[in-house]
This record gives C-alpha cells, structure tokens and sequence, in this order.
C-alpha cells in the first residue's frame, strides 16, 4: 500500500504587515505608523499572482495582521484603495487570483461568520491557527488571541462546511498538557463538523528585535513528542502538516505527520524570512531516506489547498469549482498530465 506525503505548490501574499495583536514572537508584525508598515497594491499582487501560475503553483495564500482598521491611520491608506475593511479588499483580490487561475487559501486571524460567507464562494479552503488554548505571557494585550475567539472562528467554519487549516505553535510558553488540551479542542470541533483538513505542528523559532527573541525554541524531542500525541488524539481523516523549512521533518513523518505545507518557488515564507523553503527535489530526498529508515511505500504527492475527501463533498467555494475540476486526477490529487501554467489563464485577464 502507497502512504503519500503531500505538498502543495503556492504564492505568499502577505497583504499587510499591520495587525492589532502584539506577539512577543512576532517579526512580521508592524505598528501602524512604522516606517516599515505597508499595503501591497492591486498591482503587486497581480504580479506575484501571475508569476505563480507561470511557475505552476495552484494555490494563492492570504495572510495578513488582524484587523488593520483598527487604526486610524491604516484604514486611510487602506481607503485610498477604494475599502473600509480589509476583508472586502482581500475578497476582490481572492477574485483576481480565481482569474488567472489560482486557488485562494486565506488566513485573515479570528473572523465573524458574514466574513467567512464573504469569504467562501471564492476560497478553496481558510486557515486559523489556533496555537494554543492557554492564556499565556506571550499574548498579552492580543485581543484577536483569546482561545475561545480562535474557537468561535474554526467552529463558525465548521457550520458553513469551510475545509479548514489550524495548528498548534510549540514553544511559545504553553505546557505539555496545553498541548494535548490544544489538540483535544481541534479533535473535538472536528467531530462535531467535520471540516478540519489538517493540523500544523509547528514550532516557533525566535526572532531579532522581538520580546521573545532570547527565548529558546523547544527542544526536538517535544517535537516529535506532540506531533505523536497528536496523531493519537486527532481523529484519521485529519492530516497533519508540518514545516519543512523550519525543521528537519524526517523523524516527524515517521511519528505521524504526513503534510509538509505549502512549498513556494516564487515568494518566501514572510512569516520567517529567514528560513528558505526546500526544493521538491529535496522533498523527494526526505521522502526517500524515510522509506528507507522503516521499509514502508512513502511517495511525495502534490494536493491542492483542499483535500481530496472534500473534494469529494463539494464543500469548496463555489467560484473555484471549475479550476479544481480542471487541475485534479481522479483521486483528488494534482494530475500529473495536466497543464497547470499560465498560459490557459492568460485570455482572462
């Protein structure tokens, strides 16, 4: 029998840098009035889009700070460009990447049901980290980090049948035992809506010029450790993902995770520049040497941003149908036939 490890082949679109949380770990984040703070325009992201379809990707991923409208100063600049909320702004470029030919996957933090409705028709699947159900140091004064809000979202998506990406962050002041409460949490939403694709176990490395920039990153064995326990705990049908630009994922496969995320050969990993995303042949390489290390069928297979099960059930945006239709073969899988360049989208623009 073959056990696939997957990957999915993206762009990075980090709409804005400003966010109204203030993580002790986060280097991407930007106060409003920072000389560093900024919007990408309707022109940057088209570019970016379309080098992405030239480059083969199938997914455009959106993340961006929480609520930027907060502030006052943001949400001038962000009129400038014709919207009050950011939200409105990123579903009119969802539209723009449904255009050339690229599945919207958006991470927009916490969300109300309206904005996830506004949302769907046009993502291939969302995404909120949950990153722990502890109330730690780490995110103090984060509005958008109360676990029951993170909850409220993934169950909101729960209830509109949004295939959905959350995840655990390891080593940012949580226990062993809010760990697996964390895991126990997701288990148990996916139970009762069954729209959970997949689960990251990621773990967080320090940054320059943060709070938590001394602090240590978890030690690998809690790696190894959680994603086991997370296998035990989650439910089969809910993969779990794992970064490999941000740790060696040989021995994390062979404790249970079997998604190495989305792998971009045109942007970086904005979140953590400094970690550059592996090639698909070294992908293959890590696949290989594991199969080697236990004798069993691993092979390296490229999904889409949402998973063949819901495929299956349709419960994708309705906009993004006929792209899906177009790029997948009969398991749910991207075919390895199938021309996915920019070329048959160009007409469109």
């Amino acid at each position: 029998m073959t056990h696939y490890i997957t990957y999915s082949k993206n762009v990075f679109i980090p709409v804005t840098n400003v966010c109204r949380n203030s993580c002790a770990y986060c280097g991407f984040r930007r106060a409003p009035d920072d000389g560093e703070a900024r919007i990408m325009s309707r022109n940057e992201v088209e570019n970016i889009l379309i080098q992405g379809k030239k480059a083969g990707c199938t997914e455009a991923l959106f993340t961006f700070g929480e609520r930027p409208e907060e502030f006052d100063s943001f949400r001038t600049r962000l009129e400038a460009f014709g919207y009050e909320r950011i939200i409105d702004y990123v579903k009119d470029l969802s539209e723009m990447a449904v255009s050339i030919g690229l599945l919207p996957h958006t991470n927009a933090g916490i969300m109300g049901i309206r904005e996830l409705k506004l949302l769907k028709p046009l993502n291939a699947s969302m995404g909120l980290m949950l990153e722990t159900v502890s109330e730690i140091e780490a995110h103090s004064n984060c509005e958008g980090k109360k676990p029951q809000l993170r909850i409220q979202t993934i169950e909101d998506a729960g209830r509109l049948k949004i295939p959905f990406t959350t995840g655990l962050l390891i080593g940012i002041g949580e226990s062993k035992e809010s760990r697996q409460e964390s895991l126990e949490a997701i288990a148990s939403i996916h139970k009762r809506y069954g729209h959970i694709q997949e689960v990251i176990i990621q773990n967080f490395l320090p940054k320059p010029n943060t709070v938590m920039a001394d602090h240590s990153p978890a030690p690998f064995f809690e790696m190894v450790e959680t994603v086991a326990t997370a296998r035990k705990i989650l439910p089969p049908d809910v993969t779990i993902q794992v970064a490999p630009n941000l740790i060696e994922p040989h021995r994390l496969i062979l404790a249970g995770a079997r998604d190495l995320g989305g792998i971009s050969p045109v942007t970086d990993d904005h979140i953590n520049p400094e970690a550059c995303w592996p090639t698909i042949r070294e992908l293959e390489n890590i696949v290989d040497s594991v199969v080697k290390s236990c004798g069993k069928n691993f092979m390296l297979k490229e999904r889409l941003p949402v998973y063949p099960q819901y495929i299956e059930k349709g419960w994708y945006g309705s906009k993004v149908k006929n792209i899906i239709e177009s790029l997948v073969d009969e398991d749910g899988y991207v075919s390895d036939v199938v021309d996915v360049s920019y070329t048959n989208y160009k007409r469109k623009l």
